[in-house]
């Protein structure tokens, strides 16, 4: 009997192909299992009022994170009902009155009503009362969602009588000394809802769950960096983005030919058409961003979530079989003003004066690009690194493609018929 050997070279080859479909298997498994979250971040809106004894604070939290917390659905159906809302308000204020704190301010009513934005309805608590009112700005404590989404930030715009609003990004995670959290006697809501020395939550919330006391960046320092890390957060957690940005990546590191895929000989050859299309893609969704954000031009969450996923699987379709010829830089442009709709829902929540609009405008797409940059250069640090072997164009190219397509896919069923199949 005759042995038949392989090179060893072959049979390297052959074992980073195996592993590289078990890492894109494990991959596909992870994102159709886990719980990740939508691809707009979530976040929360504040608006804090100081006028004296005429203060107000006003918080507006999505229901989806919400019923995340509180389970608000109670038949599980996957449907907000207004009798299920309106019972689980006195739940809802209990919450927010436990984790959203403001040092000096002691609110005696509240009034609940419905929001609807681009991504949802939320929920809008808007608590009167009393805050002391000196040249600082009041620490605001805050601590929502905490438990179960560390991604979760809320946008704080503060206004006083005579000065110009200020906005801050309060990020749940950056906990206080147990030293700086609020004593036991600290006023909060209409609810009664105070926090003892240890951070435990009462008048409705168990004493047993844990709050989170966070302080609001200092006025300066959301200025620097508050709306940059806003928008690196937004794209590298914006997963339906990153996926239609490495779908139009895969081939980047080869060269379409009459006789199939080849590998470029330079990684500058690859650069060049990877800056094209993210210049095409960056300068589309800044032009919506800006735009959406200056409530100028306004589309239908229901209309750009599903239209997002389908710009992931057509381009993940022009990756099998040409159907751009060769206008992907155009096409590319045109699918980047839906995308920049994507991003345009925390800025045109706040209604901002021009001027620091246009400079929160700038810092939260600095933001983006920042997080896009790196995600381009890994990608196609990567792509490059095994653009040679033998496998690529298969498992690469027709797999990533195909994984991206069925991804896509289920994302555009579960935007348009509101089923679960996919967390996101």
């Amino acid at each position: 009997m005759t042995s038949v050997s392989m090179p060893c070279s072959d049979v390297s080859v052959a074992t980073i192909g195996i592993r590289l479909l078990r890492v894109l298997a494990w991959g596909v498994c992870l994102l159709l299992a886990g719980p990740v979250m939508a691809h707009k971040g979530s976040d929360a809106y504040l608006q804090l009022k100081l006028d004296g004894a005429a203060s107000t604070l006003r918080v507006d939290l999505a229901l989806r994170d919400l019923d995340a917390v509180l389970d608000i659905d109670a038949d599980a159906n996957g449907q907000l009902t207004w009798g299920e809302v309106r019972a689980a308000y006195p739940a809802i204020e209990r919450y927010l009155a436990a984790r959203v704190l403001v040092d000096g301010c002691q609110w005696q009513s509240a009034t609940t009503a419905l929001e609807r934005r681009a991504d949802g309805v939320y929920a809008a608590l808007t608590w009167s009362g009393g805050c002391a009112v000196d040249a600082a700005l009041p620490t605001i404590r805050y601590s929502a969602l905490r438990e179960i989404d560390p991604t979760h930030r809320a946008i704080a715009k503060i206004e006083r009588p005579g000065s110009e609003a200020v906005v801050q990004v309060l990020d749940p995670t950056k906990v206080l000394p147990l030293a700086a959290k609020v004593a036991a006697s600290a006023p909060t809501a209409a609810s009664g809802a105070s926090v003892d020395a240890a951070g435990s939550a009462s008048a409705g919330v168990a004493a047993s769950e844990s709050v989170a006391v966070v302080a609001a960046a200092p006025p300066e320092s959301h200025a620097s960096a508050g709306f940059v890390k806003e928008g690196t957060r937004h794209i590298l957690g914006g997963y339906d983005h990153v996926l239609f940005l490495l779908a139009l990546l895969l081939p980047a590191v080869m060269r379409r030919t009459t006789t199939g895929w080849q590998p470029v000989e330079r990684l500058a050859q690859a650069i060049m058409p990877v800056a094209v299309i993210v210049t095409a893609f960056t300068i589309a969704h800044s032009v919506t961003l800006t735009l959406a954000g200056l409530k100028l031009v306004s589309l239908s969450s229901s209309f750009i979530e599903p239209a997002i996923a389908v710009t992931i699987v057509l381009a993940a379709i022009d990756n099998l079989t040409p159907i751009f010829r060769g206008r992907r830089a155009i096409v590319t442009f045109l699918f980047g003003l839906i995308h920049g709709f994507g991003f345009a829902g925390v800025l045109g929540e706040l209604n901002l004066p021009t001027a620091q609009f246009a400079w929160a405008l700038f810092q939260f797409n600095l933001g983006i690009e920042l997080g896009q940059l790196c995600i381009v250069a890994v990608a196609v640090t990567a792509l490059f690194a095994f653009r040679r072997q033998s496998w690529y164009p298969l498992v690469v190219i027709r797999g990533g493609s195909a994984v991206a397509i069925v991804i896509g896919s289920l994302w555009f069923v579960d935007r348009t018929a509101n089923l679960a199949i996919l967390p996101f």
